[in-house]
């Protein structure tokens, strides 16, 4: 059973972008040849700024979501700290709804 990450990409316009893997390098290195999501392809260079290993792919998908709902402030708090908040570390434990921003 594949373990599922969730990881951030910075873009040159200093944009997050979200998504979800299970291979991190592999679709970071999608991301950067143009073959990875449309939304990155020409936005480059591209840095990766944040992953973590979340597990299955449902719970990786819920917190995806999750983080695409929260500020710009508080995704880059996620990026500086290194790690997610607590109320979405909770989450991760748990199977309840995501938190709200």
């Amino acid at each position: 059973m594949s373990v599922w990450s969730l990881y951030l990409v910075r873009t040159a316009s200093n944009h997050l972008y979200t998504g979800i893997t299970t291979e991190v390098e592999r679709r970071f290195s999608q991301h950067q040849n143009g073959t990875g999501a449309k939304a990155l392809r020409g936005k480059g260079p591209l840095s990766l700024a944040f992953c973590i290993e979340v597990g299955d792919r449902s719970a990786a998908s819920k917190l995806e979501y999750a983080i695409k709902q929260l500020s710009k402030k508080d995704k880059e708090q996620i990026v500086k700290c290194q790690q997610l908040p607590e109320a979405l570390t909770c989450y991760l434990q748990t199977t309840a709804e995501p938190p709200q921003p």
